[in-house]
């Protein structure tokens, strides 16, 4: 049985309306050529945190972990069409400054359409600056309902990325670093066909789901909601 997480305060009926009303009809359109469409995020790579995968066998094998705690953030944001990311990266915070930053780098590379931009309700990039901002680069800001991760199509490069960081020990902050770098690189190259697969014309919605008890949940038998 292969087990998923619903956001604890996540409102069904917003995600779904916000789906039908906003989000489809831009998948749509970029999918048409008519505008470009990306998902922003943050994700942070903390070096020393358990990237393990799973292996089976009769016996326990051990990875060898990082000592320290250093860490690589990654703002990006996701080409529904192309599957190219453009990342912001440092190893201190995302704040504000870098949603700024990934919003002149997007004008500059989108000049010949309409941009829509999806993004969460996180303070940094819900702040003055941001919206300001982007009426004045042209770039249309789509907020997503709150506690909507699933909403958010790059949420699933990021766990692309971290499956591929695991089962490997990195000694090196560079080498861990560039490991990030290069898979994020083939999203659009060596690796597109796999996020084609991750990333298509819909988007994980619980409206089918049925209570199991309390605190669990299941799809219909013969549904498969995770588009």
């Amino acid at each position: 049985m292969k087990c998923g997480s619903l956001p604890a305060k996540a409102d069904i009926g917003k995600q779904n309306s916000y789906f039908e009303s906003a989000l489809k009809p831009l998948m749509e359109k970029a999918a048409s050529g008519d505008i470009a469409l990306l998902f922003l995020d943050a994700s942070h790579f903390v070096m020393g945190c358990d990237f393990l995968g799973h292996i089976y066998g009769k016996t326990r094998r051990l990875v060898r972990t990082f000592s320290g705690r250093q860490r690589y953030n990654v703002l990006g944001a996701l080409d529904y069409v192309s599957k190219k990311i453009h990342t912001i990266t440092n190893d201190t915070y995302i704040t504000a400054t870098e949603v700024c930053a990934m919003l002149r780098q997007i004008a500059s590379e989108y000049k010949s359409l309409p941009v829509h931009l999806v993004l969460d309700n996180a303070r940094y990039q819900k702040c003055a600056a941001v919206q300001e901002l982007a009426k004045k680069l042209g770039i249309s800001l789509e907020y997503i309902p709150p506690y909507s991760p699933n909403l958010n199509l790059i949420e699933r490069v990021w766990k692309f990325v971290k499956g591929e960081l695991r089962s490997k020990y990195y000694g090196d902050f560079t080498n861990f670093r560039e490991k990030i770098d290069s898979t994020i690189c083939s999203t659009s190259g060596s690796n597109k066909a796999k996020i084609d697969r991750l990333i298509g014309k819909g988007v994980q919605l619980y409206h089918d789901i049925r209570a199991v008890d309390g605190n669990t949940f299941s799809f219909p038998e013969g549904v498969n909601n995770a588009a």
